[in-house]
């Protein structure tokens, strides 16, 4: 690191401290030459995600555009702005984990549902009708049972375990 004062390239760091909730690093430093003191940041350097539409178009990830998707299955229902914030950096944080740079539309909608289903099964299927571009009632109604059964078989599941079976 250069010292801004002097130019020379030697520093020593004084005091380290993360900032930003742990997205960065904040660095109090002192130039060896010169005794300047002076302050960086080391930030985690993110490629933009693309996501890749059900038509084959690319487009930058827009954080906003999938809030206000999920806040749109969410209207009306007991579901908090900052659950919403928090499943969005979920998703955030586990596709940086794969190190992905692209994003299929579809895979991002299934890591929306995924997450939707844990709490709230309204807003899951009114995500999902969007998600998977329901067009008549007899799809609605699939997805309905869909869940019915899935918290049918984690209930017996259950209940068996109760049972010692």
């Amino acid at each position: 690191m250069k010292c801004p004062n002097c130019g020379k390239e030697e520093d020593r760091v004084l005091d380290t401290r993360p900032v930003l909730d742990g997205d960065a690093v904040r660095r109090r430093r002192e130039c060896v030459a010169c005794g300047h003191r002076y302050t960086t940041y080391e930030y985690v350097e993110h490629a933009p995600l693309i996501v890749i539409k059900r038509d084959g178009k690319r487009e930058p990830y827009s954080r906003d555009k999938l809030i206000s998707g999920i806040a749109l299955a969410c209207r009306k229902r007991p579901i908090t702005r900052d659950q919403i914030e928090h499943m969005v950096e979920a998703i955030e944080t586990e596709l940086a984990d794969q190190y992905k740079l692209e994003v299929e539309a579809k895979e991002l909608g299934k890591m929306v549902l995924e997450r939707l289903a844990k709490i709230d099964q309204v807003a899951y299927v009114r995500f999902a009708s969007v998600y998977r571009a329901f067009e008549n009632v007899e799809q609605f109604i699939s997805e309905i049972r869909n869940i019915i059964n899935q918290k049918r078989g984690v209930e017996s599941k259950v209940t068996d375990s109760a049972k010692g079976g």
